[in-house]
């Protein structure tokens, strides 16, 4: 169900942190070739409040690498674009909507759309075949803003 856990703990229960928690349409066990996960944004740090770190590419520099575990399945990876946009209907990049390409030009289109708004360059490409998390969060600085980053699985 859409937005199930957006105010609800890993139990089912009414919690206004909500739980981090992947798109609806995206599947964790193919994968699918992009996996949105949502988070809140925090005052008190938890969920995802930490991913505007990211804003600086000095903390990049430094924290490139993140893991992403299933029940089944461990992998690392690396951060290629971190970039804002709003969530408001028929306004910004609609990352979220991409779940599987049709081909390699539509992936293409996808990764070329993440780097052109990307906040500073980190000089990876993802290549058509590659896998891709977004991790995205609430983002004050526009109406219905939106903090998203981005990484290639590497292993």
């Amino acid at each position: 169900r859409k937005d199930y856990y957006l105010k609800r703990n890993f139990k089912g229960e009414y919690s206004s942190w909500g739980c981090i928690y992947a798109r609806e349409e995206c599947n964790l066990n193919t994968p699918s070739d992009n996996v949105t996960l949502y988070g809140h944004n925090m005052k008190d740090g938890s969920m995802f409040a930490g991913l505007h770190a990211y804003m600086k590419r000095e903390f990049w520099e430094n924290h490139r690498y993140i893991r992403f575990d299933t029940l089944t399945e461990h992998h690392t990876y690396e951060i290629f674009a971190v970039f804002t946009t709003t969530a408001s209907i028929g306004e910004g990049f609609e990352y979220h909507e991409f779940i599987d390409a049709d081909d390699e030009q539509e992936f293409d289109m996808f990764i070329s759309k993440c780097l052109s708004m990307s906040l500073y360059g980190t000089s990876l490409v993802p290549e058509y075949g590659d896998k891709i998390i977004c991790l995205s969060t609430c983002e004050y600085t526009q109406r219905n803003g939106r903090f998203v980053v981005v990484a290639v699985r590497r292993n």
